[in-house]
């Protein structure tokens, strides 16, 4: 994560001449936050696993929605839903949350060890989990990436009103500690101050704001 690259639109990169730009093949840290304009497509390898992370009503779903025509997509709220289809209706879901966790984490690492682009959905503000994937994928010969959604607490929680589903106070106000964390990190690493990644385990990190999530129409996977 030493190749630092500022919210330049593409990455800093000339345009050809009569041509558009090319689009960014993230490396290091891309942060895209800020006035200019994102690129409307990123560039993976062809194998990447690319996890998807920010707060509950930051917009990860719907930016993987938006990208799934590149990649398979594993989202706990598909695994959510598929449990729920099979409970009696007025079984709280805090009963069975543990096997909606595990149907999620079996197909997240069924789907890394089947090979091909991934798109994986998480809250990113469990390091641990985030390591166990790199590793897995590592082990495979593939590269793990994260785009985080940096948005403040208000816009998430007015995001969670817009979806008519609210995680607990107590669930959000820890991912709000643990990923405010994160991207302060970043930040101080993309301003030039001494210190090392706060995510080694990542091959890139791009950083997109409310604004610029809304730029970056697709992604693609390409050798």
């Amino acid at each position: 994560m030493d190749d630092i690259r500022r919210p330049a639109g593409t990455a800093g990169r000339a345009a050809p001449a009569g041509g558009p730009e090319p689009a960014p093949r993230p490396r290091g840290l891309l942060d895209l936050r800020g006035p200019e304009r994102a690129p409307a497509l990123l560039v993976y390898p062809a194998d990447a696993v690319l996890v998807v992370s920010g707060l509950p009503g930051s917009g990860k779903s719907t930016l993987s929605r938006r990208w799934s025509g590149a990649a398979s997509v594993v989202d706990p709220r598909d695994a959510h839903e598929d449990c729920a289809a099979v409970m009696p209706a007025w079984l709280p879901y805090a009963v069975y949350r543990p096997w909606a966790r595990l149907v999620y984490a079996r197909r997240l690492w069924h789907a890394v060890r089947a090979g091909g682009p991934l798109l994986v959905h998480d809250c990113g503000s469990r390091p641990w989990l985030r390591r166990l994937l790199a590793r897995e994928t590592g082990r495979r010969g593939r590269e793990l990436h994260l785009v985080l959604l940096d948005l403040t607490a208000a816009d998430a929680l007015a995001g969670q009103e817009a979806r008519g589903r609210w995680a607990r106070p107590r669930v959000f106000d820890r991912h709000r500690r643990g990923l405010r964390r994160l991207s302060d990190a970043l930040t101080a690493l993309g301003a030039g101050e001494p210190g090392r990644s706060p995510v080694p385990e990542a091959a890139s990190v791009v950083l997109l704001d409310r604004t610029t999530r809304e730029h970056v129409r697709a992604v693609a996977f390409r050798r």
